[in-house]
């Protein structure tokens, strides 16, 4: 069963409009998220209190919900005899079809706006992708004013509901066409929307409820984000107007190449150059990982290209456990320039695999060019 909304503030079920909104001033500021940093209930509680002000805090809600309860439309308490309430035909035409002929709102509107969301790009190291880091990040973002408390109203004083719209936010404009009475709604030009007045603005944040300030955040950044991954941080974006919920901030990361990796999924490569030797004969060989040093069995007759994997050293799986492989992709080199050693040997190993090769080159300008007399 939902709590009972003068429960949630602490205030009578008769308490007049300023005591229930020190009461949620009062609230708010013990509750509201910037305060309490990933304090989930209190987040929930901040969220109930401003539901519950937003319907109090209007003379049209509140009386709905004294009579009513809260999640009802108000269609009871007309005249028995007008099947359609109140409003007649006009009022269940703009409830079906209002949202499609403007009327974007029915009923009272709330001052406290929740804040808007941020977007920002953070940069990191290859090794801090992988295995994941604390982040500082810095950044200018609208906050509560502490002066104000997010009213936007000079200390010692407070907004006034607004005596055109009384406090809801949105006029109402009323025509009749052969379908019964067309009610459209639009914001309330003396209020702006907001439902209250605000007489005597606070001097910091001019009547907004929000100054700019800088803010420093700790973040943890898990193993395996990839270059594109966003991260999503609730409440930390701007504050919300006159005392509303926050927004979100996202974190776009940017992941910097490494010369010695690459990445693909969860798998790490790198490449292995070895001599047309080792790659014949094999080789036991010491490659780096980007954990360690792992030595590497290469067996004879290896061919260019050929790929090798090393079990448990790739990237961890960013939403389940475990990690990629590190995949080798072995690379034979061959020499550009032979010695007259390694080429008398090399046409040796050729006669006796009975290979074709290039006859030797001879003559004295060779022998000049290469430095063999």
């Amino acid at each position: 069963m939902a709590e009972d909304f003068y429960e949630l503030l602490g205030v009578a079920r008769g308490a007049s409009d300023d005591e229930i909104k020190k009461a949620y001033r009062r609230l708010a500021r013990e509750l509201h998220p910037d305060v309490n940093p990933n304090d989930k209930s209190s987040e929930e509680r901040f969220k109930q209190v401003s539901r519950a002000y937003e319907t109090l805090s209007n003379p049209e809600k509140r009386r709905n919900y004294d009579t009513y309860g809260e999640g009802t439309g108000g269609f009871g308490g007309g005249d028995p005899n007008d099947i359609f309430g109140q409003g007649g035909f006009g009022d269940i035409f703009e409830t079906m079809f209002g949202a499609a002929f403007g009327s974007g709102y029915r009923g009272g509107r709330s001052s406290a706006m929740r804040g808007d969301d941020l977007s920002i790009t953070s940069s990191l190291t290859f090794e801090e992708a992988v295995f994941g880091v604390q982040k500082d990040i810095s950044l200018r973002v609208p906050a509560t004013c502490s002066t104000c408390g997010g009213n936007g109203s000079k200390p010692g004083t407070t907004p006034t509901i607004c005596p055109v719209c009384q406090g809801a936010g949105s006029v109402k404009k009323v025509a009749n066409t052969i379908l019964g009475r067309m009610v459209t709604t639009a914001p309330c030009d003396r209020c702006r929307g907001n439902g209250q007045i605000i007489s005597t603005p606070c001097p910091d944040c001019r009547g907004d409820g929000r100054r700019t300030v800088d803010r420093n955040l700790t973040v943890d950044v898990p193993p395996g984000v990839d270059d594109g991954t966003t991260l999503h941080l609730t409440g930390k974006g701007a504050a919300g107007s006159r005392g509303g919920m926050p927004g979100d901030l996202y974190i776009q990361l940017r992941v910097s190449p490494d010369p010695r990796f690459t990445r693909d999924r969860n798998d790490i490569h790198s490449t292995l150059h070895v001599s047309y030797a080792q790659a014949a004969l094999g080789v036991e060989i010491e490659i780096e990982t980007i954990d360690s040093k792992e030595l590497l069995t290469i067996p004879g007759g290896t061919q260019s290209g050929k790929r090798f994997s090393i079990k448990g050293k790739g990237v961890p799986h960013l939403k389940s456990r475990g990690r990629g492989d590190h995949i080798v992709t072995v690379v034979v080199d061959i020499p550009n320039a032979l010695g007259a050693d390694e080429e008398k040997l090399l046409r040796q190993i050729a006669e006796v695999r009975g290979e074709d090769v290039a006859h030797q080159k001879s003559g004295l300008f060779h022998r000049i060019k290469t430095g063999h007399f």
